[in-house]
């Protein structure tokens, strides 16, 4: 045929058929149709262009982009509220809070002093112009009495039976425990280091100050320590600062 006709070869079950559904003349062979058709009427799959694969691939590309944006976002939020929950930066605040408290609530009132540090001689911080004042220190000693109401803590010469030291050391915010008398800084102005159960509250702390209220000169309180502290993570190298009060409510003698 002319114009390179198309020979398609059909099995329909012996109809004489076009591929288009029109009849057309053809030559019957037991169940076989031979069909001539033009090539202007066979049917030609258009396929994609390359800049259609392009743009199809950058958007692709975008929602990935996107979707791991979001999944490392979530990741860190999610890692920082369990270092939040679990971290040491948390366990440090809630054993230096927990201490305190627990410590402040069994202390006598006219038996607790505010240091300066410097080196590793504490003094006791006094007010500078008013008997009043807000004076800052830092380190505390609470006095306190270990046991419950005993006949011979009836004594007014008896004001306390254990101490704890409260004070920074190299980013560790430390506390010591022992008995009273004595005291928990000696004459020298040193730590006492005989029968002493040092215990670690914290670490990585990079800011430590407690205040009282001053009621004389003297630098006596009026029986409420306050602590700030600061925690910084050395690996997120994120900061946390704790400001805790405790209430000292014994008062021995009166």
């Amino acid at each position: 045929m002319r114009n390179r006709n198309l020979l398609q070869k059909i099995e329909d079950g012996g109809q004489k058929t076009k591929r288009s559904g029109v009849p057309l003349r053809g030559t019957e062979n037991r169940g076989w149709i031979y069909v001539i058709s033009h090539p202007s009427s066979v049917i030609r799959l258009r396929g994609f262009t390359l800049i259609e694969i392009v743009i199809t691939l950058a958007m692709a590309s975008m929602v990935m982009v996107t979707s791991a944006l979001l999944i490392q976002s979530g990741y860190r939020s999610w890692n920082r509220s369990y270092n939040n929950a679990n971290g040491k930066s948390r366990e440090g605040t809630i054993a230096a809070m927990t201490a305190l408290g627990a410590v402040g609530r069994k202390s006598n009132r006219v038996e607790y002093y505010v240091y300066n540090v410097t080196g590793t001689t504490f003094t006791r911080a006094l007010p500078v112009t008013n008997p009043d004042e807000v004076v800052l220190g830092d380190a505390v000693e609470l006095r306190y009495w270990k046991d419950s109401l005993k006949a011979e803590y009836m004594n007014p010469a008896i004001t306390a039976t254990k101490y704890a030291l409260f004070y920074l050391d190299h980013g560790q915010l430390k506390v010591d425990y022992g008995d009273y008398p004595p005291a928990a800084i000696n004459a020298a102005g040193h730590r006492n280091t005989s029968n002493v159960k040092t215990v670690i509250l914290a670490e990585n702390v990079t800011y430590l100050r407690f205040s009282h209220t001053t009621k004389n000169m003297a630098g006596d309180g009026n029986g409420c320590v306050r602590m700030k502290m600061t925690i910084t993570d050395p690996d997120t190298h994120e900061s946390k600062t704790t400001i805790v009060a405790s209430m000292m409510r014994n008062v021995w003698p009166q």
